[in-house]
């Protein structure tokens, strides 16, 4: 976000209307679920930091959303950040709202602020954030926000503050209370209920009759390890509403399958290069599935790594269908 985008439009931009999010993706009756659902709903009425972590595609952003509707603050504007868009110039302007903005503006800044993968904030905001939180019990000032921080992190932030990344004063300063949000393989147990909810939700939102899944496919999304978690899954089963086939959106989830390859029938014609394609293409997804899996879904540290672009690394994850609003 450039730091000559009119406030204003910044803050109307940003601020997440009441009940456009569902919040499917921090559900479930498994214990791990259970656990985390108690933990959420006592801290929420208080105004302590939060700050969660949990590995990319986990559900952080509706784990925020969900503590803002549970706050005394739910009638108030939820505010997102995303902090690798952040300038510290934009920065100047945000903390300079609750001095200056009026009406809508103003009101925003004492909801929630949700701070997105507050792990790749540039150093010099990392200083104009750490200024602008209260001090313990100190009355804030007027550079202070006065609204609910909640912060989230796919990495893991303990180690960027040993490594001189991210400032030890600012992480104990948002990390009142600490949530994790466990991956997708550690509950297992609620893939059924998401999947109903959905099938559910996309055979509405595309005019397609509600499939079913049968008790196959279901045990193959049991065994697989989904390391892009619940979006991951939400966009297998868009895929099974979309093309009417649970057998075709599933094929890359079956351990047991070849390379992308899949049986030729009679009809078909052997391609070598499109099998050459096919396997390439699967091949590429489960390299950048490892990498950043092994960076902790840092995608500019993946990029990197892969040697490509950043850019060139958002569009392939948008034909991997693991793009998100919470791509920066």
């Amino acid at each position: 976000m450039a730091s000559h985008v009119p406030l204003s439009m910044a803050i109307q931009g940003m601020a997440v209307t009441q009940g456009i999010r569902d919040h499917a993706f921090v559900t479930g009756t498994s214990p791990a679920m259970r656990s985390f659902e108690r933990m959420m709903a006592d801290i929420a009425c208080t105004d302590i930091p939060v700050l969660v972590a949990g590995e990319s595609g986990t559900g952080k952003e509706e784990v925020a959303v969900r503590i803002h509707r549970l706050s005394r603050r739910q009638a108030e504007p939820f505010v997102k950040m995303i902090c690798a868009a952040l300038t510290a110039e934009f920065f100047d302007e945000i903390l300079r709202a609750p001095q200056e903005a009026a009406g809508a503006a103003s009101s925003a800044w004492q909801g929630t602020v949700f701070f997105d993968e507050v792990s790749e904030l540039e150093s010099l905001c990392q200083v104009k954030l750490l200024h602008s939180l209260p001090d313990g019990d100190a009355v804030p000032n007027l550079r202070c926000l006065r609204a609910r921080i909640v912060s989230a992190t796919s990495q893991d932030l303990d180690e960027e503050v040993r490594q001189g990344r991210f400032r030890k004063e600012l992480y104990y300063r948002l990390k009142g209370v600490y949530l994790r949000l466990p991956p997708l393989r550690e509950r297992k147990e609620d893939i059924p209920a998401l999947v109903e909810f959905f099938l559910a939700k996309h055979s509405a939102l595309l005019g397609r009759p509600r499939p079913t899944v049968n008790l196959r496919t279901l045990e193959t999304m049991q065994e697989y390890s989904w390391p892009g978690n619940i979006r991951e899954l939400e966009n297998v089963v868009k895929k099974v509403v979309a093309v009417g086939d649970e057998s075709v959106a599933v094929a890359d989830l079956d351990p047991s399958a070849a390379a992308g390859a899949r049986p030729v029938t009679p009809a078909e014609k052997l391609s070598l290069k499109k099998t050459a394609r096919e396997a390439s293409r699967h091949a590429e997804r489960e390299l950048i599935l490892q990498v950043l899996t092994r960076m902790h879904w840092n995608r500019k540290r993946a990029a990197q790594e892969l040697q490509i672009s950043y850019k060139a690394l958002l569009y392939k994850l948008k034909q991997m269908g693991l793009d998100s609003a919470e791509t920066p």
